[in-house]
């Protein structure tokens, strides 16, 4: 009775009460049917993928990449041994995850004449599963990128000159560093520099950077195009890697195609160092075309050798101060103080430039320069023009020596310390960069020079970059390749530097030298320059036009001029205004000029070539896997990351904020704490 009763129960669908709650409890722990296993978050890994037409724009894209150290893979469609882009390119799977190879896209046009159907589609799909963005590079304006063609209130041509300005929508996305409007260059009224199509934005599109057009309105060159489940950043003007409007646009076309998340670092760069100071320089001799004490300059009746040198008087060291100032920007002098001390014993014993100088010595940074500036090379035979190396007696190049060179070191060092100069033994500018390889006379470093290093302790000598660009090994010390300007030593007014400058830049008929003629990299001004009013009206803009160029490339190295060029006329001063003031009238207060000493400068291009070299190793492991990113490097190599505000460290004891602010966004050289194995971080939830 009471078994038969009990199935009647069940059949009817009731349990005692005991057993009806083991059977709840039950539930909660294993599921009363098996579960579909939840996709896994993909991981994307933190590289680019660029397909190369050959083209400037995407070579443009390429050079910031590989310039701020993020990586990136290269497809060249005119390579007959490509890979095929298809899905198992794109992606696969690791560990269990799926595996998205690239976080972002470049792509010459929109769909690329090089790539196959077949491939579009694979790059489609790609884009839609995993959210990837792409680039297309350079295109003209069409519904097919969300925008009506130029005759339907557009226009199209010669962009030269053309103020553009960034919209709301770039100002609060990828160009928020960017504050005043940018205007196309035109640096050859009578060369069409830049082309492009500027289209009103349809449905989907968003424009970043646009232009005032005929008959009323806006429209874009630069935009996001949201269709499909896919996003494109069209450009629609043609550029190349070394043009102003496409070096101010370069980093957030990065930001915009990682999403603000990325291997590198980019900064904005600018160093003067003053070379020279306390001694005095020679002067331009305007009749015979050369300079004074130049083992080429002879001839002339008395010679000239009575052209009075060039120094800085007291006003001029007090003007430095008061620019220095006003302007907000910190000099380097690069100082030679047995030369001062000669002009002083020359002079009566007085030097009211040097008093200056040491009374304002906490408003500059001081480099050395070797106590009396002589050349640490090879002993230089002057009897020939060209001078030579002097021989010994068996043949051998005969050499300054290590004692030599560490005196011409060290007694310069003192007698900043004794004076109360803050100066760092670690860094050195040598005269003319003497001891390193001069060609075509002394192909080799002084083989004494790096063991005087060594005895002074300098880490950092600089280089001239025109000569010797790429940082390297001098001993135990590496070199600091340094930007010549074009302002010369040996002048001291304006009339004297466009007069030498004609002597240069100007063809044999036009009364130049016509080394323009002959130099494969130089050519010739069309006519001289007026020397009363050459060095404002064409010298000006243009150094301060190349200057600018390196500051937004993510060129830590620094720029050199001499004392002279803030004597007399002081020279220097306009071209530097006109770098400040065309810089500062372009970005924002979040991205100012970054003023490293020399030590800086050499430490970040020796973390660079560490990192590329890590990088074209394949030993860089870096992905994201929903709000977390990963980066592993080889030990002792820093990683340059960069991510959005808001993104924390991990670290063994808890996290903390990442990196420093700049542009809007964060960004720092990493590396994991001890422990560890890699660098993670924690971006903001969006």
């Amino acid at each position: 009775m009471h078994t038969s009763g009990f199935r009647r129960r069940r059949a009817a669908g009731t349990l005692p009460a005991a057993t009806a709650l083991v059977t709840a409890l039950l539930a909660t722990v294993v599921p009363a049917a098996p579960a579909a296993a939840a996709e896994l978050a993909p991981r994307v890994d933190l590289t680019v993928l660029v397909v190369d037409d050959g083209g400037g724009a995407v070579e443009a894209i390429a050079s910031e990449l590989k310039g701020s150290g993020t990586p990136y893979r290269t497809v060249r469609l005119t390579d007959p041994a490509r890979p095929v882009i298809d899905a198992a390119f794109l992606a696969d799977t690791v560990d269990g995850r799926p595996r998205a190879k690239y976080q972002g896209v470049v792509l010459p046009d929109e769909a690329p004449q090089g790539l196959a159907a077949a491939e579009r589609a694979a790059l489609t799909a790609y884009e839609q599963k995993y959210a990837v963005p792409q680039v297309d590079a350079y295109t003209w304006a069409h519904p097919g990128v969300g925008l009506d063609h130029t005759s339907e209130g557009g226009s199209s041509g010669v962009l030269d000159g053309v103020r553009t300005d960034v919209t709301a929508a770039g100002r609060t996305g990828p160009f928020r560093y960017l504050d005043g409007p940018l205007t196309f260059e035109d640096n050859d009224p009578d060369v069409a520099e830049s082309y492009g199509y500027a289209g009103r934005p349809r449905e989907g599109y968003t424009s970043y950077l646009d232009m005032p057009v005929a008959g009323g309105g806006r429209a874009s060159l630069v935009g996001q195009y949201a269709h499909d489940g896919r996003r494109e950043l069209v450009v629609t003007f043609a550029y190349n890697q070394h043009q102003r409007q496409f070096r101010a646009l370069a980093r957030g076309i990065v930001e915009w195609l990682t999403d603000g998340v990325h291997l590198g670092q980019n900064r904005n760069y600018l160093s003067v160092h003053v070379d020279d100071v306390f001694a005095p320089d020679a002067r331009w001799d305007t009749a015979r075309n050369c300079t004074p004490g130049d083992i080429d300059c002879v001839g002339g009746g008395d010679g000239g050798e009575s052209t009075p040198p060039i120094r800085m008087t007291r006003a001029d060291a007090q003007y430095a101060a008061q620019w220095q100032r006003s302007a907000g920007f910190t000099l380097d002098m690069v100082y030679n103080a047995g030369s001062g001390e000669e002009w002083r014993t020359e002079h009566g014993g007085s030097d009211p430039l040097t008093a200056q100088l040491l009374a304002d010595r906490a408003q500059y940074r001081w480099i050395n320069h070797t106590y009396t500036h002589p050349f640490l090379g090879c002993v230089q035979d002057t009897s020939t023009v060209p001078w030579s190396c002097a021989k010994d007696a068996y043949g051998n190049t005969r050499y300054m020596s290590r004692a030599e060179i560490a005196a011409q070191i060290r007694d310069n060092h003192t007698w900043a310390v004794n004076r109360g100069v803050a100066v760092d033994r670690a860094e050195l500018v040598t005269g003319e960069h003497s001891g390193l390889r001069t060609l075509p006379q002394q192909p080799a470093d002084n083989p004494n020079l790096a063991g005087a290093l060594a005895d002074t302790g300098v880490r950092w000598i600089a280089s001239d970059n025109s000569r010797d660009p790429r940082q390297r090994p001098v001993g135990a010390a590496r070199t600091v390749p340094r930007h010549p300007m074009n302002v010369y030593y040996n002048v001291g007014t304006a009339a004297e530097m466009a007069d030498e400058y004609n002597w240069i830049y100007t063809s044999k008929e036009d009364g130049g030298s016509g080394a323009c003629e002959t130099n494969p990299a130089s050519t010739c001004l069309d006519e001289p320059l007026d020397v009363t009013t050459g060095y404002a009206s064409y010298i000006v803009p243009q150094e301060a036009r190349i200057a600018l160029g390196h500051v937004l490339g993510n060129d830590p190295r620094p720029h050199y001029v001499h004392q002279s060029n803030m004597a007399e006329d002081r020279l220097l001063y306009p071209v530097l205004d006109r770098i400040l003031t065309d810089y500062r009238g372009l970005f924002a207060d979040n991205t100012p000029l970054v003023n490293p000493r020399h030590r800086d400068a050499g430490t970040e291009l020796a973390r660079r070539a560490d990192w590329d070299k890590a990088l074209a190793d394949g030993r860089v492991t870096a992905y994201r896997i929903g709000d977390t990113v990963t980066v592993k490097a080889p030990a002792g190599v820093t990683a340059p990351v960069t991510a959005p505000e808001g993104t924390r460290k991990n670290l063994l004891l808890g996290t903390a904020a990442f990196g420093t602010g700049y542009a809007g966004a964060r960004s720092a050289w990493t590396a994991p704490e001890a422990l560890q194995s890699a660098v993670t971080l924690t971006l903001p939830t969006t």
